[in-house]
């Protein structure tokens, strides 16, 4: 990496204030137009390469048949439609998921549906699965070949009409024929808390069912299941239990909260918003106590990714500690800039080696025990 502090305060100083003046989609989209054409060029994925990209052979793992160079993932949500996938290995990611995918395209919640909240480092997200659709996103990445693992998370479209259990069973199945041979893993999201319906395959009689037919999608794919952060530990045990049941490799802990009053959120910032779940540091807490709590009861059975509120090396640690095997993140990047992906896994080689690890395995859950 060269030129990271300098790169950072660049950042912090110039395009971060520059971009948040303006309208948080728009710059999202604007990014991802980026993103996608400087993917497209060698020359400018050698630069970003070059400029931000970070390797160890402490950070590489082999996980349910898959090589992660490092465990630094771009979580669901960010690359909807799966234009960012020749860029980001270069960025610096281990991997990252597409999505979340849905049966039917899907325009999402009406505008504005995204807003910062500088003050208690999150977003709100209203997006409401905003996507092209299982068709037109599997044609677009069914003949790439990847440099790295990307997992498809998918939904149900956010309609009316997925609200009825056998259609939105329906959907969710038609998503994953689509990717059948297609990326890496997949992920099932159970959890997102701005469609029509609410989340209703986090009631366990409804997830029973829904898993009893993803387990007849004719696939190789590893499927790792994306939980709510706001369930308690016995509400989260019983879904989990279920999972057991089926053909789940691994939980992702967790997605958005919905529970504005937590003490890491400053109200007044908060309090024109009345619609919508945070990301970013609201989540972090909530997310490593079920990180923790899983590890403890079913960390031998499923691969955990923990996901939330990740900014800094010692954020991603913590959840590496807490019981994580890989972690996601998404609005740390937003907040620091691209160039926290290299530094954060800088970061972790230098905390691994302080606390007389070589690798990362040996990390994994000491806090949890």
């Amino acid at each position: 990496m060269l030129f990271t502090n300098f790169q950072s305060s660049l950042y912090k100083h110039l395009f971060k204030p520059l971009a948040f003046r303006c309208d948080p989609e728009q710059v999202h989209d604007t990014i991802t137009t980026l993103g996608q054409w400087a993917g497209n060029h060698s020359l400018t994925r050698r630069l970003a390469r070059t400029s931000w990209f970070y390797a160890d052979p402490a950070l590489r793992q082999d996980v349910l048949g898959m090589h992660f160079s490092n465990p630094i993932g771009l979580a669901a949500g960010f690359d909807k439609d799966g234009h960012l996938t020749e860029i980001l290995p270069d960025v610096g990611f281990g991997f990252e998921e597409v999505g979340s995918v849905t049966g039917e395209p899907c325009e999402g919640n009406p505008k504005p549906r995204l807003w910062r909240l500088p003050k208690s480092q999150s977003l709100v997200v209203y997006y409401g699965l905003k996507n092209e659709g299982a068709e037109v996103i599997s044609k677009r990445l069914a003949n790439k070949s990847f440099r790295f693992p990307v997992g498809i998370s998918v939904a149900k479209t956010n309609n009316p009409e997925t609200c009825e259990t056998p259609k939105g069973i329906a959907d969710y199945i038609k998503a994953m024929n689509a990717f059948a041979t297609i990326g890496d893993y997949f992920t099932i999201n159970i959890s997102c808390p701005n469609a029509f319906g609410g989340e209703p395959y986090t009631s366990p009689s409804l997830l029973r069912q829904l898993l009893e037919q993803t387990d007849l999608v004719e696939t190789t794919h590893p499927m790792f299941l994306k939980m709510p952060a706001d369930l308690s530990f016995d509400q989260i045990d019983e879904l989990v239990n279920i999972a057991k049941q089926h053909r789940i490799d691994g939980l992702i802990l967790s997605n958005l909260t919905k529970r504005y009053n937590r003490t890491e959120v400053d109200q007044q910032e908060v309090a024109p918003i009345t619609k919508g779940g945070l990301s970013g540091k609201p989540t972090f807490e909530a997310s490593n106590a079920l990180l923790k709590h899983l590890y403890k009861t079913v960390g031998d059975r499923f691969v955990l990714i923990g996901t939330g509120g990740i900014f800094t090396a010692e954020d991603a640690y913590k959840k590496i500690r807490s019981g994580a095997t890989l972690v996601q993140l998404a609005t740390g990047m937003i907040f620091q800039g691209p160039q926290v992906i290299g530094q954060i896994n800088q970061g972790l080689v230098k905390l691994l080696h302080k606390d007389g690890f070589t690798h990362l395995k040996e990390a994994i859950g000491i806090d949890a025990t």
